[in-house]
């Protein structure tokens, strides 16, 4: 969670002289919005954080003060709400109106106490041009940018939501802006992905492999669309090994990797069958090939999911394609062996 470091400034300039009361009113509307706000964020209820956020920037635009900080952080807030509608609504109007976020911090040190604050521009050049002899030590400072975080958020709301094309357009727009953004070459792959570009994804997750090659993830995705084409299968088998080799640490992936690489060694097991079943009575002798075409590939198969089996051991899936690899090899005592692990793990789920 993004810790909030908020300051709101109190309403002045935009009263005219005479209205003093109602200043009074607005800054105690002013303190007590932020309070609200600041107190839902902090407590994690972000579905009335959000709100409070904006309250509080239509109250301080209304009069004069058009902070867009506080717009910022309602997107943020309605984010975690996992409000995607409006958040997404809040982070495309920030990125449109070129909302940075940079602020300027403007200090002194006044020389009779040795002390350090913080002013408004106005006031700071003010004491920097005619009072130099009591202050000294003039510093300005800016923050970081979050643009690129806009981007970065943004994109993953908009595939969250499935509005692939919408967020393919803004990657690449902050893309232009933000060449090297790691986060948003990787959400580049996915949205080209998500909308079907397949030529482009792979050559996006090879360019992201040569700049980084210990990149498990970029790894089992290549091997994922390679698996897809008959012509590059031992490609994909070698992409999978190599991200599983690479994600030690990481028993989610591996298990998608082992399960990618078992499945894509066997092939279209189904269509196998079908094909076998097909011939055995017209052309037995070809039907005999396949069978044993297909008895090969469960065999090349078996190591990598024995090496499955012992990553994950409680893995109901990678207990029963073993098992029927097994079953296929005729090796009924390990077929035995993991029909027994498989109704032990059925019954734990239950």
């Amino acid at each position: 969670m993004k810790k909030l470091i908020l300051g709101i400034a109190i309403v002045s300039s935009v009263f005219a002289f005479g209205q003093k009361e109602e200043k009074k009113d607005v800054n105690a509307q002013v303190q007590a919005t932020n309070k609200a706000a600041m107190d839902a964020y902090n407590a994690k209820n972000y579905t009335v954080a959000g709100p409070k956020f904006i309250e509080l920037y239509d109250l301080l635009k209304a009069n004069g003060q058009d902070d867009k900080t506080y717009k910022y952080y309602a997107g943020l807030s309605y984010a975690l709400a996992n409000n995607l509608d409006e958040s997404i609504k809040i982070y495309t109007d920030l990125i449109n109106s070129g909302y940075t976020g940079v602020q300027t911090t403007y200090t002194a040190k006044e020389n009779k106490s040795g002390q350090v604050s913080a002013y408004d521009k106005a006031t700071w050049e003010l004491l920097k041009k005619s009072s130099s002899k009591d202050y000294s030590d003039f510093k300005t400072e800016q923050s970081k940018s979050v643009e690129p975080d806009l981007y970065e958020t943004l994109s993953t709301l908009l595939l969250n939501a499935k509005k692939n094309d919408e967020a393919l357009a803004l990657i690449e727009k902050g893309l232009a802006k933000y060449p090297n953004n790691a986060k948003l070459k990787e959400y580049h792959g996915s949205a080209l992905y998500a909308t079907g570009k397949t030529d482009q994804f792979m050559a996006n997750l090879k360019e992201q492999l040569v700049k980084n090659p210990n990149d498990a993830t970029n790894w089992y995705n290549l091997g994922v669309l390679q698996s897809k084409t008959p012509a590059t299968e031992a490609d994909a088998t070698a992409s999978f090994i190599k991200a599983i080799e690479l994600a030690p640490n990481d028993p989610k992936l591996k298990d998608n990797a082992y399960q990618n690489l078992v499945y894509t060694t066997i092939g279209d097991d189904a269509k196998a069958v079908e094909e076998i079943n097909a011939i055995r009575k017209s052309d037995p002798d070809k039907a005999t090939t396949l069978i044993e075409a297909r008895k090969e590939r469960f065999n090349k198969a078996l190591p990598h999911a024995e090496k499955w089996y012992q990553a994950s051991p409680n893995n109901i899936d990678a207990v029963s394609i073993l098992k029927d690899i097994y079953g296929m090899l005729k090796n009924q005592a390990k077929v035995a062996e993991m029909k027994a692990k498989e109704a032990e793990l059925q019954a734990k789920a239950k």
